[in-house]
């Protein structure tokens, strides 16, 4: 059963058994990243259960912590539904280009049709930190560009920054 607690008028936060939770601070998987999760289409919430179930049973990756769920209103394209968003820590043996292919190999198998920017999508992944590392490519950029500046990440993280101390913000 979720715990559901209104933080404003556009915010709502759930917690429930999975999310938040501090599963393990100790991996033997070499690297550490705090991922962003977010959706807008279909049963999010349950994707996301859906979602951890399958990273533990993923080979070359550990879930070390997950931060509890927040409801919020889209930005950019306004016109679609309210978003739920999280993050997980999670410990991995791949490089982080190859970590990021394993995303969007996640989305992709969680139904995410890209069609254009800020649209409404079934699960969104995104590397928010590496090992502390800062990353400039076209393909990927960590820290991942503005997260301190959106709720959407800025209060779930607060969940898991009291399981783990992660490096590199």
């Amino acid at each position: 059963m979720a715990l559901k607690r209104k933080l404003s008028p556009k915010l709502t936060l759930y917690r429930d058994r999975e999310f938040p939770m501090c599963i393990s601070s100790k991996s033997c998987l070499r690297h550490t990243a705090v991922v962003g999760v977010g959706g807008n289409i279909g049963d999010v919430r349950r994707r996301f259960h859906h979602l951890l179930t399958h990273l533990r049973h993923a080979k070359d990756v550990d879930v070390l912590a997950t931060g509890p769920i927040l409801k919020n209103p889209p930005f950019g394209y306004l016109e679609q539904d309210d978003f739920h968003n999280t993050v997980l820590a999670i410990s991995t043996s791949m490089q982080p280009r190859a970590f990021l292919r394993f995303l969007l190999r996640l989305e992709k198998k969680f139904g995410r049709r890209r069609s254009f920017a800020n649209a409404p999508r079934t699960l969104d992944l995104d590397i928010l930190f590496f090992d502390g590392r800062v990353i400039n490519r076209a393909d990927l950029v960590v820290p991942h560009p503005h997260w301190h500046e959106r709720e959407s990440v800025v209060i779930p993280l607060q969940g898991i920054d009291r399981c783990l101390n992660i490096q590199g913000r």
